[in-house]
């Protein structure tokens, strides 16, 4: 055996041994392979979520680790809960979590355009152009794409309310609350108006925006309420009140309920007078913060949820209702910084510092019920900050759920608009006005710039073809007939997904913000150089 294993290995080492002695970096297969695996699992990202692309798109059921079922067409929200493994993929992930914190909407379309550009790559590579150099022509051609669509882009003034309609219902026409949008868009308008000064802001803090669900109803009973909305309903266990006119609010981070040691101790009694002793002191103890709470001239007050005891008890409710003071419990801490700037209250963490002037005032709050759920509304607040109340309505949790997500994509849109006030046409007609024009300027290009400018420019068709497809339509003539109509000078010719045929966008109304385009392309595009330039993958130990 080890004679036949020696006579062997001259001949093993012979067939393994290097030519030349750089020639491990002419060995070019592994890094093509990696990039192939790269842009295969990402291509398997973006054909998974394609098919919800558009008015038209599907939605996805997702099930999740823990059993909770939910049905979305948001890109951003598919994504979050598939469980991707491989990390080229996951790219794709935090793709689409980029644009929906960038832009809000276009969730879908970013990873759908990464896909296409990806496959261009694919291509690229396969004629035996560098990635390098295919990182870098897309590269330049993102830039002259984004100049394209600004050259293209509508300006809007913020005080045109109808042109943020418009945008917002566009927004909502491919969710599966389409059919409520004439109801929902004109709430996302006026939420964000309430919450920025037009002439000033360039951006809107969406914490501002409050959206309370309510299962009971349908989305038409969903309305932008004046003032504050609360999830939590008043204690009127011990028969306390549920309106309070001329309101005096305070939000206390303390509780009302008898002082708990740190840790677990007991306490042995064996005399009922001292029974009687340490009862008579806890009724005291919990009579004196309600006076004090009183003294101060409070009449609603709002107890911050702890998890160390009890927020009340039966008795402290029982000296609350008889001074008049309307009691509400479970207050979430990520909630005590919005209704402090809805109310104009400060929260108050002792009874020592609960004084006058850290109190809300309100002319009415009043605890009422509607739809089969009640809601606390307090109405006519005094020195109130920007915010804004929306109660959202559904049959069940899960339409509840998609409309909230929808309503955040509208919502997204509109503070586009206050971050870059242009707009662009919808229905895939900037993306062949981009194609168009890079291919134009490909003719114009010298050596692997020319070709990256054509590959990128065909890519970007992804988005009306994917339109088409999703609609019923013939992807090929449609397309044909867009690249016709644009040739011959219709900028604004998109595809009518309701008729099946092309029309001007302007006149349907389909319009987005200028950001959402041009996010979706610069962010694809850079995801792209990424994978291009990567050639081999590690495991870490």
């Amino acid at each position: 055996m080890a004679a036949v294993a020696a006579s062997g290995a001259p001949k093993m080492s012979t067939s393994a041994a290097p030519k030349k002695k750089n020639d491990t970096f002419n060995q070019m297969d592994k890094p093509t392979q990696v990039r192939l695996s790269n842009i295969t699992a990402a291509k398997a990202v973006a054909d998974a979520i394609r098919t919800s692309l558009g008015p038209r798109g599907m939605d996805k059921m997702i099930e999740t680790g823990k059993k909770e079922v939910v049905i979305s067409n948001d890109g951003a929200t598919i994504l979050k809960h598939m469980s991707v493994l491989h990390p080229a993929a996951r790219m794709l992930v935090d793709l689409s979590a980029a644009q929906d914190v960038e832009a809000g909407d276009g969730t879908t379309s970013v990873v759908v355009l990464a896909g296409s550009l990806l496959s261009a790559a694919e291509k690229l590579l396969k004629k035996g152009i560098h990635p390098t150099q295919i990182a870098e022509g897309f590269q330049y051609a993102a830039i002259e794409a984004v100049k394209i669509l600004e050259e293209i882009s509508i300006p809007i003034n913020l005080d045109d309310r109808e042109f943020l309609l418009k945008s917002a219902t566009t927004s909502l026409s491919s969710k599966v609350v389409s059919q409520y949008s004439s109801i929902l868009a004109p709430i996302v308008v006026d939420s964000v108006l309430r919450v920025v000064n037009p002439a000033v802001d360039t951006n809107v803090d969406l914490n501002d925006i409050r959206i309370v669900k309510k299962v009971g109803g349908t989305i038409d009973d969903s309305e932008l309420v004046p003032g504050l909305v609360l999830n939590q309903n008043a204690i009127t266990s011990a028969g306390g009140p549920t309106r309070i006119e001329k309101a005096k609010i305070g939000l206390i981070q303390f509780q009302l309920s008898p002082p708990k040691p740190d840790m677990d101790n007991q306490v042995v009694v064996n005399d009922y007078r001292q029974m009687d002793r340490i009862l008579k002191e806890e009724r005291n103890y919990l009579l004196n913060l309600v006076k004090k709470i009183k003294k101060a001239g409070c009449n609603v007050l709002l107890i911050q949820k702890s998890i160390l005891r009890d927020a009340v008890n039966s008795l402290s409710l029982h000296f609350l209702s008889k001074l008049k003071i309307m009691a509400i419990k479970e207050i979430e801490r990520d909630e005590i910084e919005f209704i402090c700037k809805a109310t104009g209250c400060k929260p108050i963490a002792d009874i020592d510092s609960f004084t006058e002037d850290k109190l809300g005032y309100a002319d009415l709050v009043e605890e009422s019920e509607s739809n089969g759920s009640r809601i606390v509304q307090i109405s006519g607040i005094k020195n109130a900050g920007k915010t804004a109340s929306i109660i959202m309505r559904g049959a069940n949790q899960y339409v509840l759920d998609e409309a909230d997500r929808s309503i955040h994509d509208a919502l997204c849109v509109i503070r586009c608009l206050v971050k870059k006030r242009a707009l662009v046409v919808g229905g895939g007609a900037p993306e062949i006005e981009i194609s168009q024009r890079l291919s134009q300027l490909a003719k114009t290009q010298i050596g692997f710039q020319s070709i990256c400018f054509q590959a990128f420019a065909e890519a970007v068709e992804v988005i009306p073809t994917t339109l088409a497809e999703n609609s019923g339509l013939s992807p090929i003539s449609i397309v044909t007939e867009l690249r016709n109509r644009h040739a011959n000078g219709e900028k604004a010719a998109g595809i009518n997904v309701r008729k099946g045929t092309i029309s001007d966008m302007l006149r349907e109304n389909v319009i987005q913000p200028l950001l959402v385009s041009t996010s979706a392309i610069e962010l694809s595009t850079e995801t792209v150089r990424m994978l291009m330039k990567i050639d081999d993958i590690l495991a870490a130990r």
